[in-house]
């Protein structure tokens, strides 16, 4: 049979590029370090592990599909509407669930230029154009995202830190944003990282999608929670909105396990508090060190550090001596930044260790 005679898959699935997640170090006779996720380097809640491993006894009962006691949690956290909070697995399925139902063939879609891959991922598995909009100094640029908006325009994404460059827009740039878009086209929010920010000048941007018919701010259980291995997120949107998003949602999307580590993890304030603390303080010496090393880092708000090598060679270089020593970090070719590495911040023990293997590395040049 020739490739003629196969079945063959929608003809724009060929630009899609599948996406790459952070690389485990290989098990070897030392100890390992993964800095290549922004994971939590202190895990979960030991409170949301225990949730998490009752709600196996019940793994032969499906799980509410409509994650009502999940929706009441969030509800009672940040004291809002629980008709219009959709869950997902992880905040990705919700963007999956906006392109499915807001994006066709013909569309666009704007994203940034250094934006999470998964936008335009999303976008290009339906059929949507892809539009990217030039950041200043590794940081979304207002202006420029308006003037990419077209006729055609039906979801602007912004991730708000945005992730890899650690850089934010202030709440009234955000708001300008907003104000400069068509009603009919959505500005969606991604606020993965927004509990990491220490900034007077920032919001996720939940107030702006309680007052308006076209914003949704999107949260995750996956960084700050530890809940990564369990995929949840959490999105909040006009209830019209809300409501396109369940038609096109898979039933039983979170788990049963997933629903419970998330509702337990919400009211761990104990072990929030102790996972910021030390992330301001691992981030604030991270950031200091790779200075101290002649390696230019900008400022983070999230829980990474993205250091410049003096070209794309040497920051592929440093990334394969890393793994030589038990250490990944975020190679950021594909995100348009081949002279950096994303480095995330792990353990007191995982910060050591990358910032010795680089000394190391520069040393030897």
């Amino acid at each position: 049979m020739n490739a003629s005679q196969q079945a063959q898959p929608l003809p724009f699935l060929a630009q899609v590029k599948p996406y790459v997640p952070g690389e485990a170090p290989k098990a070897g006779g030392g100890r390992t370090f993964k800095l290549a996720s922004n994971e939590n380097p202190l895990g979960p809640s030991p409170a949301a592990m225990a949730a998490a491993q009752a709600a196996l006894a019940q793994a032969d009962i499906y799980p509410d599909g409509a994650a009502r006691d999940l929706k009441a949690a969030i509800s009672r956290r940040f004291g809002l509407d629980p008709a219009r909070i959709v869950t997902g697995a992880g905040s990705d399925e919700i963007f999956l669930l906006l392109a499915r139902a807001y994006l066709a063939p013909g569309d666009e879609s704007v994203s940034t230029e250094h934006a999470f891959a998964i936008y335009a991922m999303v976008a290009q598995q339906q059929g949507a154009q892809v539009v990217i909009a030039r950041e200043r100094d590794l940081t979304a640029d207002v202006d420029t995202i308006l003037a990419c908006v077209t006729p055609r325009t039906k979801v602007v994404w912004l991730a708000n830190p945005n992730n890899p460059t650690g850089t934010y827009l202030p709440y009234p740039e955000i708001k300008r944003l907003h104000a400069g878009l068509p009603p009919d086209v959505l500005l969606l929010l991604d606020g993965a990282y927004a509990e990491f920010v220490r900034r007077n000048d920032y919001a996720a941007g939940v107030e702006l999608a309680s007052e308006s018919d076209n914003v949704i701010v999107t949260r995750t259980f996956s960084k700050l929670y530890g809940l990564a291995g369990l995929r949840v997120g959490w999105g909040y949107a006009p209830r019209h909105v809300a409501e396109a998003l369940e038609r096109v949602r898979m039933p039983f999307n979170v788990s049963l396990p997933a629903q419970a580590a998330a509702i337990a993890a919400l009211e761990d304030d104990a072990f929030v508090q102790t996972s910021l603390d030390h992330n301001d303080r691992e981030l604030a010496r991270l950031i200091a060190e790779l200075r101290t090393m002649g390696l230019e880092t900008p400022d983070s708000v999230g829980n990474f550090a993205v250091p410049r090598f003096a070209d794309a060679a040497t920051a592929a270089a440093a990334l394969a001596f890393l793994k030589t020593r038990g250490v990944t970090v975020r190679g950021l070719v594909a995100y348009g930044m081949a002279d950096r590495l994303r480095v995330s911040v792990g353990t007191g023990d995982g910060v050591d260790a990358v910032l010795a293997g680089l000394r190391a590395f520069l040393g030897g040049r």
